[in-house]
C-alpha cells in the first residue's frame, strides 16, 4: 500500500475560510495536509509569529511531498500585517531565501505559492488597513485612480481638477507610507515570481484582493504582469481577482497533480449577460476569471457537457451586480434577464441523467447567496447531491472553492467530509451572509451597544444570537425529511460581523431512495 501524500499547509490568516476551509476539504481524501498551530497565525493586525511559521515548515518539510504557502503570511504575519508592517525589501529578500533551504532539504517537495497584490480600498475605515486610512482611505483611493486615468489619457477635465484639490488636501506623510509600503510588496511580488523562474516555486497564484480597474491596485498587478512575461513564467504563474480562496484552488490543483488529473469543467450560465458583466470588487468581466479559476486549480474548460468531467453551474447575474442583502428588492436584471428556473433543472438533470459531477457558483449576489436558488434546489432535493456549492463574499472567493470542492467530489466521490463542507456552505452563505448577518446587525446589537464593525469577543453574546437565528434558519430553509444540519459551533473571528465561524455536520435522518 503506497503511503499517503503528505502536504504542508501555511494559510493566508488565521480565519475559517483560509485556515480551515482546506484542511475539511482535504479530510476526505487519501492525502494528509497539516497546518501550522492556530496560536502560531496572528490575530487580525496583530501579524503571526513568522519565526516560527519558517521553522515549522522547516521541521515538516523535510518529509513532506507538497506545500501550499502563503507568501504573505510567511513574509509579513498574514493579510492584514502586509498593509501594515514596516518591513525593508532587504529583510524580505532574507526570509523567501529560505524557500531554497526547503527544496535543498528535499528536492522532490513541490512548492505552490500565493502572493497577494495589496488592495486599496475606495472608502475609508481603519478596520483592515492602517489608522489613517479612516481619516483618508477614499482621498488615498481617489488620487491613485485619477492618477492612473491621467497615465491612460482618459482622465477627464473634472477629474484632474479633483487630483489637484486631493494633491495639496492629502498629508504628505500620510501618503508616502502608504505608497512606500506598496512598492516594497510589490518587488516582494517580484521576487517570488524570480523563485518561480528558478523553479525553487513550482506554481505561483498572485491574486488581486478587491481589484478594480483603475487605481493602484491596477497599476501594481499591471508591473507585475509585465514582470511575469519579462521572466518568461507566464504559464507557471497566474494572475486573476481574488485572495481567501486561493489555499483551496491550490490545493485542489495539488490533488489533481498528485493523482494525474486534469479535469475538464463545463460552466453554464444563468443569463446570457452573465459571462460578460464585471463582478463587484473585480476589474474584468466574470468569463475571463472563471477561465483562471479552472486552470488555476488543475482542470481545462470543456467544449461541451457531454466531454465535461464536472458541470459547473453559474448562478449569473443578468446585468449588473448587487449586493445579497438587496436581494429582497433585486430589479428586472435579476428578475428578468436570467433564468434560475431552467439552472435548477439543468442541476436536475446532471444529477440524474447525466450522472456527473455538477457544481453550483452562486455568484448572482455578492457577499451572500441567492436565497431564491436555495429553495430551489432544496425543492428539487438536490442540496446534498451537489459536488460542490458556495456563494460567499465575492465572485471570486465562490468560484475557487466551489471549483476546489468539485475537483476533489470527482476524485473522491461523496464523503462524510463532503457532505458536512456542503452543509457548511448552505449554513454560512445562505443563512449568515445573506440573511442572519444584517437580521442581527440592524435589530438585535443595538440593544447591547454593539455594531457591525464590533462584537463582544469570540463567542459572546453576539456569537449567542447568531447561533440561535441560524438554527432557526437551517430548520427552516436546508433541513428536509432526509437531512439536518448541526451547528456544533459558532463564533466570531475577528469581533465583528462580517464573517463568522462555524463548524457544522450533517444528519442523515432517513435511508436514501432509488
Amino acid at each position: 500500500m503506497k503511503p499517503r501524500k503528505k502536504i504542508l499547509y501555511i494559510p493566508l490568516d488565521e480565519r475559517p475560510c483560509n485556515y480551515q476551509f482546506p484542511l475539511d476539504l482535504a479530510s476526505g481524501t487519501d492525502m494528509e495536509i497539516i497546518a501550522p498551530p492556530l496560536e502560531m497565525m496572528g490575530q487580525k493586525k496583530q501579524p503571526g509569529n513568522t519565526e516560527q511559521l519558517w521553522q515549522w515548515l522547516k521541521e515538516h518539510a523535510k518529509e513532506a511531498d507538497g506545500a501550499v504557502l502563503s507568501l504573505d503570511t510567511l513574509l509579513y504575519g498574514g493579510i492584514i500585517p502586509s498593509r501594515l508592517h514596516q518591513l525593508t525589501i532587504a529583510s524580505c529578500e532574507t526570509k523567501l531565501e529560505q524557500l531554497a533551504q526547503l527544496k535543498q532539504a528535499n528536492p522532490d517537495l513541490k512548492i505552490f505559492a500565493f502572493s497577494l497584490i495589496m488592495r486599496c480600498p475606495r472608502y475609508s475605515s481603519s478596520d483592515e488597513e492602517p489608522d489613517y486610512y479612516g481619516e483618508w482611505g477614499a482621498e488615498i483611493f481617489r488620487q491613485g485612480y485619477i492618477a492612473h486615468r491621467i497615465e491612460l489619457g482618459i482622465a477627464t477635465e473634472e477629474e484632474q481638477s479633483a487630483k489637484a484639490q486631493l494633491d495639496t488636501a492629502l498629508p504628505k506623510d500620510v501618503l508616502e507610507d502608504y505608497l512606500a509600503r506598496r512598492a516594497v510588496n510589490i518587488e516582494v511580488n517580484k521576487l517570488a515570481v524570480r523563485y518561480a523562474k528558478d523553479r525553487i516555486i513550482d506554481f505561483m497564484i498572485v491574486p488581486q484582493d478587491d481589484s478594480a480597474p483603475f487605481g493602484l491596485t491596477a497599476v501594481d498587478q499591471q508591473k507585475v504582469r509585465e514582470y511575469v512575461k519579462v521572466q518568461g513564467v507566464e504559464l507557471n504563474v497566474y494572475m486573476y481577482p481574488g485572495a481567501d480562496e486561493v489555499g483551496c484552488t491550490l490545493l485542489a490543483r495539488m490533488i489533481n497533480a498528485f493523482k494525474g488529473c486534469k479535469p475538464l469543467v463545463y460552466p453554464h450560465f444563468a443569463s446570457v449577460q452573465g459571462p460578460f458583466v464585471t463582478p463587484l470588487y473585480e476589474d474584468r468581466i466574470f468569463y475571463e476569471s472563471l477561465k483562471y479559476q479552472i486552470i488555476a486549480a488543475g482542470g481545462l474548460v470543456a467544449s461541451s457537457m457531454t466531454d465535461a468531467d464536472l458541470v459547473l453551474l453559474v448562478n449569473s447575474p443578468g446585468d449588473k451586480m448587487m449586493e445579497a442583502v438587496a436581494q429582497e428588492t433585486a430589479n428586472a436584471g435579476y428578475h428578468v434577464l436570467r433564468n434560475i428556473v431552467e439552472l435548477t433543472e439543468m442541476a436536475d438533470y446532471v444529477v440524474h441523467n447525466l450522472k456527473k459531477p455538477c457544481v453550483v457558483a452562486d455568484i448572482a449576489f455578492a457577499n451572500g447567496a441567492d436565497l431564491n436558488l436555495v429553495r430551489l434546489l432544496r425543492e428539487k432535493k438536490l442540496l446534498f447531491k451537489l459536488a460542490g456549492y458556495a456563494g460567499w463574499n465575492t465572485s471570486s472567493n465562490s468560484l475557487g472553492t466551489c471549483i476546489a470542492q468539485g475537483m476533489i467530489y470527482n476524485i473522491y466521490g461523496e464523503t462524510e467530509p463532503h457532505l458536512d463542507f456542503l452543509a457548511l456552505r448552505y449554513t454560512e452563505d445562505a443563512g449568515y451572509c445573506s440573511k442572519v448577518r444584517h437580521v442581527v446587525c440592524d435589530h438585535m446589537l443595538p440593544d447591547y451597544q454593539m455594531d457591525y464593525f464590533e462584537v463582544d469577543g469570540l463567542r459572546g453574546v453576539a456569537a449567542r444570537l447568531v447561533r440561535e437565528q441560524l438554527t432557526e434558519f437551517v430548520d427552516r430553509h436546508i433541513n428536509d425529511e432526509e437531512h439536518r444540519v448541526v451547528i456544533d459551533d459558532c463564533y466570531m473571528p475577528w469581533s465583528r460581523m462580517f464573517e463568522v465561524g462555524l463548524r457544522t455536520h450533517l444528519v442523515r435522518t432517513m435511508p436514501e431512495r432509488g
